[in-house]
C-alpha cells in the first residue's frame, strides 16, 4: 500500500522530531511492504515568517489531499500575544482543527514499563500500571463559545465566556469514546460537573442514552473534581475517559504528568471525513531547538497511532511501540527522561536506535 502523509514540521524542535519520525515510518514501510509520499505543509510561526500568516491559504485543502497529517510543534516567543491573531501559531492550530472538523482529541497516557521510577506517584501505584485514553471534545464548549467584555457601573470591567454544547456534539464524541473502549478494556468514564452546570446535565443525559446502546461496555459518571483526585490516587482504574473541551484540556495534562514525561506522549485529533492529525502533546521547546536534545518518542508514538487508527495497520503500530519499549528497556535516555547521573543521548541517536529495533 502507498500512503500520502502531510508533514507540518512547524517551529522549534518540530523539524527535528518529525525528521526522526519519518525515518521510523520508512523503516516500517520497508519491513511491512508499504510506501509513503510526504507532502510538506507550512504552518505556524515559520509560516508567519515566510507568508505573513501562520495559516496560509490552501493549508486545509493540502491536508485533505492526504491520508493523514503529522504535526511536530508550532509556536515560539517571537510570535507571541503582541502579534496580530493571524500571525500567532495557536490561531493556526484552532483553524486547522475547525477546517478539518477534528472534533475528537485522543490522548493516551501510558506508563512505559521501563520508566516506572519516573512516575511521580507512589511506586506501588505505578507498579499496578497506568494505561488510559482521554477522549476530549475538541471543537465545542467554552473555548469556542461567544465572548464578551463590557464596563459595569459598580464592578469595573466584566468578561464572559459562553459554554455551549448541543446533543449532536455530545453524541458524536460519546460514540467515539465507546468505540475506542471496544478496542481496549471496554470501560468508559464520562466526566462532567452535572451537580452545577446545565451543559453537564445535558452531557450526562446523552451519555446515558449511548451507554444503553453499548451494553457491552462498562459505564460510569465521574464528577470532574473527583476525576482529578482519582487520577493521582488510582489511575489504573481508568480505561477511556471522555469529557468536554476545557475539562479534557486540564485532565489530559494531569494524566500526562503521571507517566513521567510529556516527551513520551502522543495524541490524535480525528473527525468523521477529513484525515486525522497526529502530534506529540508537548510544545516547540525553542530553548533546545537545533541542539539535538529533544525527545522524539512522543512524535514516533503519534505515528504508531496513525498506523493504528488512520491506516488500520495494528501490526505496524505494535512494531513501533515495541521498538520504543525496547529502546527504553535497554537503558537509552534523552535528557528529559534521564535519572540524575544517567548517560543521555540526543534526538538523532534515539531515532536511530528505534529504527534499528523495528
Amino acid at each position: 500500500m502507498n500512503y500520502r502523509i502531510a508533514l507540518i514540521k512547524g517551529d522549534g524542535i518540530g523539524p527535528e522530531i518529525v525528521n526522526e519520525t519519518v525515518k521510523v515510518i520508512d523503516k516500517v514501510g520497508k519491513k511491512f511492504g508499504h510506501t509513503f509520499e510526504y507532502v510538506d505543509v507550512l504552518m505556524g510561526g515559520c509560516a508567519t515568517d515566510a507568508a505573513g500568516k501562520s495559516y496560509p491559504d490552501g493549508t486545509a485543502e493540502l491536508c485533505r489531499s492526504c491520508d493523514a497529517v503529522l504535526l511536530g510543534a508550532v509556536g515560539g516567543p517571537q510570535w507571541g500575544s503582541d502579534k496580530p491573531a493571524e500571525q500567532r501559531p495557536e490561531t493556526a492550530l484552532l483553524a486547522i482543527r475547525k477546517d478539518l472538523k477534528l472534533y475528537a482529541n485522543l490522548r493516551p497516557a501510558a506508563l512505559r514499563p521501563a520508566l516506572i521510577s519516573a512516575c511521580p506517584l507512589k511506586r506501588e501505584t505505578a507498579e499496578e500500571g497506568i494505561d488510559l485514553l482521554v477522549v476530549r471534545e475538541l471543537t465545542g464548549g467554552i473555548y469556542f463559545g461567544k465572548r464578551d467584555k463590557y464596563q459595569t457601573e459598580d464592578r469595573g470591567i466584566e468578561a464572559t465566556d459562553l459554554m455551549a454544547y448541543s446533543e449532536m456534539e455530545i453524541e458524536r464524541i460519546g460514540r467515539r469514546a465507546f468505540e475506542m473502549a471496544r478496542l481496549r478494556r471496554k470501560k468508559v468514564s464520562s466526566v462532567d460537573k452535572a451537580n452545577v452546570l446545565e451543559t453537564s446535565r445535558l452531557w450526562r443525559s446523552v451519555m446515558h442514552r449511548l451507554a444503553a446502546e453499548y451494553s457491552d461496555v462498562q459505564y460510569e459518571d465521574v464528577l470532574v473534581d473527583n476525576c482529578a483526585m482519582q487520577l493521582v490516587r488510582d489511575p489504573g482504574q481508568f480505561d477511556v475517559v471522555v469529557t468536554e473541551n476545557m475539562f479534557g484540556d486540564i485532565l489530559s495534562d494531569e494524566a500526562s504528568m503521571i507517566t513521567g514525561s510529556i516527551g513520551l506522549l502522543p495524541s490524535a485529533s480525528m473527525g468523521n471525513d477529513a484525515p486525522a492529525l497526529y502530534e506529540p502533546i508537548h510544545g516547540s521547546a525553542p530553548d533546545i531547538a537545533g541542539q539535538d536534545k529533544a525527545n522524539p518518542i512522543a512524535t514516533i508514538l503519534s505515528a504508531a497511532m496513525m498506523f493504528r487508527y488512520s491506516f488500520n495497520l495494528p501490526a505496524e503500530a505494535d512494531a513501533i511501540e515495541a521498538a520504543v519499549d525496547k529502546a527504553l528497556a535497554d537503558g537509552w535516555r534523552t535528557a528529559d527522561i534521564a535519572e540524575p547521573g544517567e548517560h543521555t543521548i540526543g534526538t538523532m541517536k534515539m531515532g536511530e536506535i528505534i529504527q534499528e529495533n523495528i
